[in-house]
Formats: C-alpha cells, structure tokens, sequence
C-alpha cells in the first residue's frame, strides 16, 4: 500500500514511518521542513532499512499534491502536517488557521482530483476543550479553548461535513493525548526547534544541560500535586495506533473517530521525577504563572480504539523516560543539519 505522508519527517511522523514500513506499507513523506531536518530520512533508513522517498513541499501547494498523489499511485494519506503549539497559537492564530485549516482542505481537494478516498487525521484531545469529566470518550461535547485546538476541530467539522457528501471516503480522526518517547534505538526522537512547547523536550533538554530550568505552567489547579495532569502514551504505541487504523478501517467508508491515549493520567511533577530516575539528571524547575489555553485534567477513555481497532498502548512510564533519556542524551543537540 503507498501511503503519501504529509509531515512524515516530523516526530510523530517520522515514527509512524517505522511502524509502517515493518507492517509491510510503502509510506511517501511530504514535509516543507518547517519543524524538521533532513537528517530524518536517514535515521529512518537506518533504524527500517529502507529510505522512504521524499518530497520537499508544502500541504498548499495543490499542483505539488496533486502531482504527489497521481505519481505515485497513493491509495490512502496519513496527514500529520501542521502547527502544533497551544501558546504560539494563541500568538499567531491566523498562522494555525492558514496552515492547518486551509492547508487540510488543499490536500483534501488535491486527493479528490486524483481520486485518493481514504484519509487518517492526526487530529487532537484539544478538541475536547475543558472537559467536564475525566476520563474522556469520543462522545464528549467538542470546544476549543485556544487557537491550535480550534483549528482541529475546524478540520474535523469540515472532513465531517466532507464525508457525510462523499458517503464513499473512509475518513479517520485519530485524536492524540500527549505523544512522548522516541524510538527505542535512540535514533529518532522529538527535536523541536528553538524553545520547546511540550513538557517532555524540554525536560530532557535540562536533564542533558541545554536549558538552565523547567518552568511548570500552573501550580494551583485542582489537581493532586496542583500541577497539570494529561494522558502521556509513548510515541511507539501511537504510531501502531496509525498502523491499525489503516488497517482496520481505511478500506471501510465512513467517518471513523478514536482517542489514542493510554487511559491513565500523569502530573508535570510526577514526569519530572519519573525522567530523574530514568536518567539519573536533577531536573530544576520553577513554578510559574498558568499558560493561556490550558486545562487543569485530560486523559482519554480508549476503550473504542481497544475493540474496534484491536490497538492498545503498552509501553509504560519507564519505556517513555528511558526511550526518552536515550535519544536526548545520544543526540543532546537533536538532529544535525
């Protein structure tokens, strides 16, 4: 199966790449290179044993998709491309919305010309807003509460809206809890340019000396310690999340919708101390003020992903350190190039 892989060179796509390639797909990577290098291809090739072709081009450029997806016989898109950062978003939100929002509906007008009718979106728990309970179902009432969740869920009413007038497209909303960890060879990982957004990075890059602190966003909400508590699962296990919906559903028309998450909740401290005993580091940190658009508590019900798709998360609080630690502390400037 040739899968165009919009993004592919990105952390979560370059993983999902991997796991494809062992389950026997032929994944195409699209990326503009906006948060990514390079280097990526070869730490695929070198972890998979095959180099994934690659396009250099961006999700708007129709004619580049059109051209992508006719020239290499694509039958199905995984579409990771997009801005990714809740405070950036809140800085520059016509930025997310031109990207991820315009963006999804070029690539989705490009794959009607060429005739391409299955689509899985790397969508988001944002799209669940402040939810009223934990855990969290696919049935829960949809919000926003910043500019980054509010364009996935833009995209979702759209390719929503798309498939019930395109009754024969398979189209699958994989909303992500929080992705951490590398690849256990310590070969790929997360390497955000300039300052991280997301907790893990930026601990590892303090445990590995790059950063002086952590600042942890909030310490007064309702929580255990009063610091944040998200769903964590390792990037390995949302990868195969990808895997298994091509598989289980990407033949199947419809509108398919799944949380990827483990079902367990973590604060930022107990990460912290978590990642101090997988790498043996201190990591100081110091409490600062709540960051706009964040949520006290966010952890998924998997239950759906569990039946319908035969996929669970397995690898544990330990695997998503010490994958981590590995990575960072093999690559403690990130990718080269």
């Amino acid at each position: 199966m040739n899968v165009l892989v919009t993004g592919g060179m990105g952390y979560i796509g370059s993983h999902t790449c991997i796991q494809m390639i062992q389950a026997g797909m032929t994944p195409i990577i699209l990326d503009n290179l906006y948060n990514s290098k390079n280097t990526v291809l070869d730490r695929i090739e070198k972890v998979a044993g095959v180099r994934p072709k690659f396009i250099e081009g961006d999700i708007r450029d129709k004619g580049l998709l059109t051209s992508a997806l006719k020239d290499n016989a694509i039958e199905s898109v995984i579409h990771f491309a997009g801005l990714k950062a809740v405070g950036e978003s809140v800085e520059k939100p016509l930025e997310y919305y031109d990207n991820n929002v315009n963006g999804t509906l070029v690539l989705v007008d490009a794959m009607r010309e060429a005739g391409v009718k299955t689509l899985v979106f790397s969508s988001s728990a944002t799209v669940y807003g402040d939810p009223a309970s934990v855990p969290i179902t696919e049935d829960f009432p949809t919000s926003a509460t910043n500019p980054y969740g509010r364009s996935k869920l833009m995209v979702e009413e759209c390719l929503t809206d798309f498939q019930k007038a395109n009754s024969d497209w398979s189209i699958t909303l994989l909303r992500y809890f929080n992705p951490v960890g590398s690849h256990p060879s310590g070969e790929l990982g997360e390497d955000p340019q300039g300052i991280p957004n997301n907790l893990m990075p930026f601990v590892s890059q303090v445990a590995v000396g790059r950063r002086e602190f952590l600042s942890v966003f909030g310490s007064d909400y309702p929580t255990k310690d009063g610091t944040g508590v998200r769903d964590y699962i390792h990037v390995m296990d949302l990868s195969d999340g990808h895997v298994a919906a091509l598989e289980k559903v990407g033949n199947k028309s419809g509108l398919h919708i799944y949380n990827l998450g483990t079902g367990n909740g973590y604060s930022v401290l107990e990460m912290v101390k978590a990642f101090e005993a997988a790498s043996g580091k201190p990591v100081p940190y110091k409490l600062v003020e709540r960051r706009a658009g964040d949520i006290a508590e966010c952890w998924a019900d998997p239950s759906k992903a569990i039946n319908d798709l035969g996929w669970k998360a397995e690898r544990t609080l330990n695997e998503m350190t010490e994958d981590t630690w590995r990575w960072q502390s093999n690559n403690p400037d990130g990718y080269p190039g």
